[in-house]
C-alpha cells in the first residue's frame, strides 16, 4: 500500500512546496510556500508534539496514565492532544484569551482541558499562561510538562525533521528561509541544519510589532513587550528554544498587514492559512523587495490552517470592527521621515553621566528624551519625567544616567514602514533608528505628524 501509515503519527511531516504567483507580483525571486497546515493536527506544530512526546518516553518523565500540561497558543496543544489521544494520555492546554474559540474546541476534540487565562499580563505575572501552566503540572499526580520554550526536542524536531525535509524538496538550492519566530524553535532547528549545509543560506524571523525579538535582534535589549492581536508568533519574553546564532535578520510586521495578507493568500493563491501565514509571507515579501534577485530562492514557512480563525481573520464583521479591511496608505519609509526633517544631530549620553548633568543636556539642547550609551551601544532612554522626579527629590547628586534610563522605545530601521513606525508609537515614546547597528537618528510622534502633513500638502 503505498503513502499508507500504522498510525496519524506517520503522516506528520514531508508538507509539499507550492510557489506563489499573484501576491508576489514586481518580486523577481521564486517565493515557495511550505504547507504545514496539511499536518494531520493542522499545522506545524505537529512536528515538535511528536519530538517532545517521544523524548518524554523514552526519558521516563512521561508515564503510562499520565497528564502532559502546556502552556500554548493552541497549535502545539493540538499536535499533543491528538498524539495524547492516540497513546492514552489525559492533556491540559493553557491558552491566552485571545486565542479563537476554534482554537479551545480543537482541542476539547480531542479530548483535553482548557484553562483560559489574561492576555494583557506579564510574562512573570501568577495569571500568565505559563505561570498558569507550570502550577497545574506541579498540582497533578503523574504530569508531565512539556514546556515547548524550554524543551530541545522543540528545535531539535526541526533539526532532525523539518530541515533536512526542506534540503532534499530544494536539492539544495533554497537560498532564503523565512519563518515566524514564536517560541524560536522553528527557526533555531531548520537554520542550524541549513546552515551546516550552506553557510551562506540567509536565516530571515518575522516579528509582529508588540513583541521583544525584533528589538533584541537589533540592539540587545530587552525593550517593553505589549499586546497584539496576531495569534502564534512573537513572544514576551526570550525562550531558552530560540538562538539567534542562526538567524541574519528580522523583518517587523503588524496586525493589519498580517490579516490582509492572511486574506490575500486564500482569495488570490488558494492557500487557506492562520495569520502567521499571513505575517510569514508579508515578511518575505518585505525581504525580497529589498533585497530581490532573478532566480532567489526564498522559502516561506505557513505554519496553520485557516480553519481556527473563521471566527476573526475571515470574518468580516470582525475585521471591519477593528479597521482590519481599510485599505493601507503609502506614507513611505523612515528613511523619508529622516530625509524630511534633513541634518539633524544625534545627542546621546554616557550612562555615567550624573543625572545633574544630564538635566542641563536636555535642557541645551531643547529637547525632551535622550538615548543612554555604554560604550556607543544604547542600553535606554531618560527623559524629562525622570528629570522631574530627580529635580523634586534632589537625588541628582547620586544618580546617574545609567540609573535613570528605560526602555520604553523601539527601534526601527530607514526601511520600516511608516504603518509600522506609526503603531510602534502608539505605545513607545520614541523611535530608534539603527543602520547595520549603528544608530542613525531618534524620531518621536511630532516627526511623523510633521511628514504626514508634509505628504498631505504635496497632494492638495
Amino acid at each position: 500500500m503505498k503513502n499508507a501509515h500504522e498510525n496519524v503519527t506517520g503522516a506528520i511531516g514531508n508538507t509539499p512546496l507550492v510557489k506563489l504567483h499573484t501576491v508576489a507580483s514586481g518580486i523577481k525571486a521564486n517565493i515557495w510556500c511550505k504547507l504545514e497546515m496539511l499536518n494531520p493536527g493542522g499545522s506545524i506544530k505537529d512536528r515538535i508534539a511528536l519530538q517532545i512526546i517521544n523524548d518524554a518516553e523514552k526519558s521516563g518523565e512521561l508515564r503510562p496514565g499520565g497528564t502532559i500540561v502546556e502552556a500554548t497558543s493552541g497549535n502545539t496543544g493540538a499536535g499533543l492532544a491528538m498524539i495524547a489521544a492516540l497513546r492514552g494520555y489525559k492533556s491540559v492546554f493553557v491558552l491566552p484569551d485571545k486565542q479563537s474559540e476554534e482554537k479551545r474546541a480543537t482541542l476539547r476534540a480531542w479530548g483535553a482541558q482548557v484553562v483560559v487565562t489574561p492576555t494583557n499580563v506579564e510574562a512573570d505575572d501568577p495569571r500568565s499562561y505559563y505561570n498558569v501552566s507550570r502550577r497545574i503540572a506541579d498540582e497533578t499526580p503523574n504530569s508531565y510538562y512539556a514546556n515547548q520554550y524550554h524543551n530541545q526536542s522543540n528545535p531539535k524536531a526541526h533539526y532532525q525533521m523539518t530541515g533536512p525535509e526542506l534540503w532534499d524538496q530544494t536539492e539544495g538550492k533554497i537560498d532564503v528561509l523565512v519563518c515566524g519566530i514564536g517560541t524560536g524553535g522553528t527557526i533555531t532547528g531548520i537554520g542550524k541544519y541549513l546552515k551546516e549545509q550552506n553557510p551562506d543560506i540567509k536565516i530571515i524571523g518575522v516579528d509582529p510589532v508588540g513583541s521583544i525579538y525584533y528589538d533584541y535582534f537589533q540592539t540587545g535589549a530587552m525593550t517593553e513587550p505589549y499586546s497584539y492581536v496576531l495569534e502564534g508568533i512573537g513572544e514576551d519574553f526570550l525562550p531558552s528554544t530560540m538562538d539567534f546564532t542562526y538567524v541574519d535578520n528580522v523583518v517587523r510586521v503588524h496586525d493589519k498587514e498580517c490579516f490582509q495578507m492572511t486574506r490575500r493568500l486564500t482569495r488570490e493563491e488558494g492557500l487557506f492559512g492562520g495569520g502567521s501565514c499571513g505575517a510569514a509571507v508579508a515578511g518575505a515579501i518585505k525581504w525580497a523587495r529589498r533585497n530581490d534577485k532573478e532566480g532567489l530562492n526564498i522559502v516561506v514557512i505557513l505554519p496553520d490552517s485557516g480553519a481556527r480563525y473563521m471566527s476573526k481573520i475571515y470574518n468580516d464583521a470582525w475585521m471591519n470592527d477593528r479597521g482590519y479591511m481599510d485599505k493601507m496608505t503609502g506614507l513611505g519609509t523612515v528613511s523619508d521621515v529622516l530625509t524630511g526633517i534633513g541634518v539633524r544631530e544625534t545627542i546621546t549620553i554616557p550612562e555615567g553621566t550624573p543625572a545633574t548633568q544630564a538635566i542641563g543636556l536636555l535642557k541645551m539642547h531643547g529637547i525632551s528624551q535622550m538615548p543612554v550609551v555604554r560604550d556607543d551601544k544604547v542600553i535606554g532612554i531618560i527623559h524629562e519625567k525622570h528629570m522631574l522626579e530627580i529635580a523634586l527629590s534632589q537625588r541628582g547628586a547620586t544618580q546617574t544616567a545609567g540609573d535613570l534610563a528605560d526602555h520604553n522605545y523601539c527601534t526601527v530601521t530607514p526601511d520600516t514602514e511608516i504603518t509600522v513606525l506609526s503603531d510602534l508609537l502608539r505605545k513607545f515614546r520614541i523611535a530608534l533608528v539603527f543602520e547595520e547597528s549603528a544608530l542613525k537618528g531618534v524620531l518621536t510622534r511630532i516627526d511623523i505628524i510633521d511628514h504626514i502633513a508634509r505628504i498631505m500638502g504635496s497632494n492638495v
